[in-house]
């Protein structure tokens, strides 16, 4: 079961998995480095939330960035990552199919303390496009949805949310499964399949 307080992330974990409140979560593996990402988002002045599981920091009525933990590392996504210049060149893309690079990723705790002028400094960047109501340009790549998952996503807010927040190679891949379904019947089914996956922030083949 997915948590809903932003306490149990940090002393429990998210709750995707069977790793779930045991020492073997990844949040317990990098709890000193997640817990410095937080001070540091909140203390910019981002309100905390739990999202999809996740310490989420919005601003301006908008999804600034998300904290996630894996095995071998953990990370601060970008929501609007196609905005951010990227000085530094830090960002990176979370998979091939992602379009834009949208997260920094780290691989040691005591990373955080050595990148937090950076850090801060992204963050208020989205931050201000955030007060501004600038958006990324229109992305021409976005995928061809089937009538069902336009239908299903105008009726299910929550779902509508869970999806847009996607990478855009997350958003095709389950264009591509439920376009790949010739019967309207089967496209119904694989989207009521996919629901938990599309809140849980997965593409189509994810695990």
């Amino acid at each position: 079961m997915m948590i809903t307080d932003i306490e149990d992330y940090f002393t429990r974990g998210c709750g995707r998995c069977e790793l779930f409140d045991t020492p073997d979560c990844s949040t317990r593996r990098w709890n000193a480095g997640l817990k410095m990402l937080r001070e540091i988002c909140r203390s910019t002045g981002l309100d905390e939330t739990v999202k999809w599981a996740h310490p989420c920091y919005r601003h301006a009525n908008r999804n600034i960035a998300i904290i996630g933990a894996l095995r071998n590392d953990f990370r601060l996504s970008f929501m609007n990552a196609a905005l951010l210049k990227d000085p530094q060149g830090v960002l990176e893309r979370q998979g091939p199919n992602t379009r834009h690079a949208d997260m920094i990723r780290f691989t040691s705790d005591d990373a955080v303390e050595r990148m937090e002028p950076v850090i801060r400094s992204y963050l208020s960047e989205a931050m201000d496009y955030a007060e501004k109501g600038v958006k990324p340009p229109k992305d021409d790549s976005e995928p061809d949805l089937p009538r069902e998952l336009s239908d299903a996503l105008d009726a299910d807010p929550e779902l509508a949310e869970a999806f847009y927040a996607l990478t855009v190679g997350r958003r095709r891949s389950y264009a591509i499964a439920l376009n790949a379904a010739k019967q309207v019947e089967t496209r119904v089914k694989r989207i009521a399949r996919f629901r938990d996956k599309i809140i849980a922030g997965k593409g189509a083949k994810e695990r």
